[in-house]
């Protein structure tokens, strides 16, 4: 399919902040890609645009029976000016899954990464250079046909947009603080917890809001059934070091599968270490905590990479994870999995893929 170009004649126009001051999500680039889809054409109307407002109808069922997925990559300028995607194929695999659960159409993955590409390299300009920032992809499909009955949609959109990102935590690579959520859930076996869709995150919202008043980074999330086991922070995977074993929870139906999680069982099982992906109770942590063979906790998303863990609240109390300091592992990790991005390792497994 062929993607029709239409350049902003507001190039340069927009604020361009330091690198330094960019934080995360706050700013757009110049354009954006569009698509749209109805049942009985398929997708069409591939196209990239200015930047703009979306125009929907007020009964667009996106609006009222979150017919939405999402996505989040990024790219990186190299040392040799070149620019790379960071495993893109798992990224498009992961939002095709979403779809099919969400009973939304797949776009074609070669023309999902043909756009992706071409929209980078028209506004390259806003990728940041400063190590630590990157360009963030934010893919995202929304059901926009109009109407009130309960039943999927025939009509949808398609759109990519870039935002230039510093450190997705206030604290950078520092150790965070943990707020572990013993009364509400994210989400259930049989539900969409391993669905990236906007349905997953509105309900996390008020506990969240509660850790963060209390003077915590992120919530770590237990099962629904029993609140006993760990499952994932809400933006994140999540790891623990316990004596030789690095621990995460399996994947069931409720954790979303992360790319960087996949990363990280990928580098740790090449290195030799013992990994387990098993059921890991919130006793088991604390215990770990109190007697010290917890020796590191860090969470893993495209965000932030690696997130060191230095606390974590419990029913009132607070444990201290290592003496709050960042892992040996952790370190490692952070440093072999950002290396490979920005180029400075090697890359064995063929993650980087170079787009100029």
């Amino acid at each position: 399919m062929e993607i029709k170009f239409i350049r902003s004649k507001a190039i340069g126009q927009k604020s361009r902040p330091k690198d330094s001051e960019l934080g995360f999500g706050k700013y757009t680039t110049d354009h954006m890609f569009l698509m749209d889809y109805t049942r009985l054409k398929g997708w069409h109307n591939a196209r990239i645009e200015p930047y703009q407002e979306l125009r929907l109808d007020p009964t667009a069922m996106v609006l009222h029976y979150n017919q939405e997925v999402f996505e989040g990559l990024k790219a990186y300028y190299l040392e040799d000016g070149g620019i790379v995607l960071f495993r893109p194929e798992k990224y498009i695999e992961r939002m095709q899954a979403s779809a099919r659960r969400m009973v939304m159409p797949e776009v074609p993955p070669d023309l999902f990464l043909r756009a992706i590409k071409e929209l980078i390299l028209l506004d390259r300009g806003w990728i940041p250079k400063s190590d630590g920032t990157s360009l963030y992809i934010r893919p995202t499909m929304i059901a926009v046909e109009p109407g009130l009955g309960v039943r999927p949609s025939e009509q949808y959109l398609f759109y990519i947009v870039l935002c230039p990102v510093g450190a997705y935590y206030p604290e950078g690579f520092n150790p965070t603080k943990i707020y572990v959520s013993d009364e509400y859930i994210r989400a259930a076996k049989g539900g969409v917890g391993e669905t990236k869709t906007s349905g997953n995150y509105g309900p996390t919202l008020f506990v969240s809001q509660q850790a963060a008043k209390k003077g915590y980074t992120q919530v770590l999330w237990l099962d629904a059934k029993e609140l006993h086991y760990v499952e994932e922070v809400g933006t994140s995977n999540i790891f623990f070091f316990i004596h030789d074993e690095l621990v995460t929870p399996p994947l069931g139906g409720t954790i979303l599968p992360g790319v960087t999680r996949d990363s990280v069982l990928q580098l740790v099982r090449r290195w030799g270490l013992k990994v387990s992906e098993r059921l890991i109770s919130i006793e088991e942590v604390i215990g770990g905590c109190k007697n010290g063979s917890l020796k590191e906790m860090f969470a893993t998303g495209t965000a932030a990479v690696i997130s060191p863990v230095g606390e974590i609240y419990y029913k009132g109390k607070d444990f201290r994870v290592a003496n709050g300091k960042i892992g040996e592992l952790s370190q490692k990790l952070y440093e072999e999995i950002t290396g490979i991005q920005y180029g400075r390792r090697e890359d064995p497994f063929g993650w980087r893929v170079r787009i100029t």
